[in-house]
């Protein structure tokens, strides 16, 4: 991948930031593709397991779908798994996806990922907040998941373990005010104590059968027609 790479501040990206906002956003971030995105419509997170369930994907694949029918944004971090489904069923569904990724530009964890990637990069847009050539740490990647809760104006989690990093975004997401929605099977689920947890701090259950539910969380800004381009 050789793509034309550039930076731009973050304010300058999403405008003034308030004190709660500022905390953990970065200064600058980098991007490739086409930053018109973040003006094309109201930006929605799908996130979850890297390790994910055939009905866990099929979920982040139909959200990916239901959210372009209404003209949003999906954003994903590009990990396996959710954030894969997410950003496949966006194309597919013949709308536009914004990856945040963990790594630099320059580098594509999973590898696997990497045609994904580049397509991403020449059709929909890539941000990183990581410097071309900066070595990869765990750590980027919770990190990477608060500064997507901030790019986003709501979040769904679709999959996640107790441990799961996609957790990061959603104590951010709900720390920033924004809209988290948290799928109603999850809730279900003995084996997870993290949902119970979010509700108490105000997540949202999202039901399958009642998805237009969301729409009222979403903002009316940005809701521009999108650009066609070549999927």
């Amino acid at each position: 991948m050789n793509p034309k790479r550039r930076d731009i501040a973050i304010e300058e990206l999403l405008g003034p930031l308030n004190d709660v906002e500022r905390k953990n956003a970065p200064q600058r971030l980098f991007f490739a593709g086409h930053l018109d995105l973040m003006e094309a419509g109201p930006r929605v997170s799908i996130i979850g397991s890297r390790k994910a369930s055939k009905q866990g994907l099929n979920n982040a694949r139909g959200l990916a779908a239901w959210l372009v029918r209404r003209r949003a944004v999906v954003v994903s971090g590009l990990a396996d798994g959710i954030d894969a489904a997410a950003h496949k069923g966006a194309i597919e569904a013949g709308g536009r996806t914004i990856a945040v990724i963990g790594t630099p530009l320059d580098k594509v964890y999973p590898a696997k990922n990497r045609q994904l990637q580049t397509r991403l990069m020449n059709a929909h847009l890539v941000l990183s907040q990581f410097p071309p050539g900066a070595v990869v740490h765990p750590r980027n990647f919770p990190i990477r998941n608060r500064t997507m809760a901030l790019l986003s104006h709501a979040t769904i989690i679709v999959e996640a373990a107790d441990d799961s990093g996609a957790l990061h975004q959603g104590w951010e997401a709900l720390r920033l005010g924004r809209p988290l929605f948290v799928l109603e099977r999850l809730m279900n689920d003995p084996k997870l104590s993290w949902p119970a947890k979010f509700v108490h701090y105000g997540a949202l259950i999202l039901q399958p059968t009642h998805l237009e539910a969301m729409s009222e969380y979403l903002p009316e800004h940005g809701r521009a027609d999108l650009v066609p381009v070549d999927h």
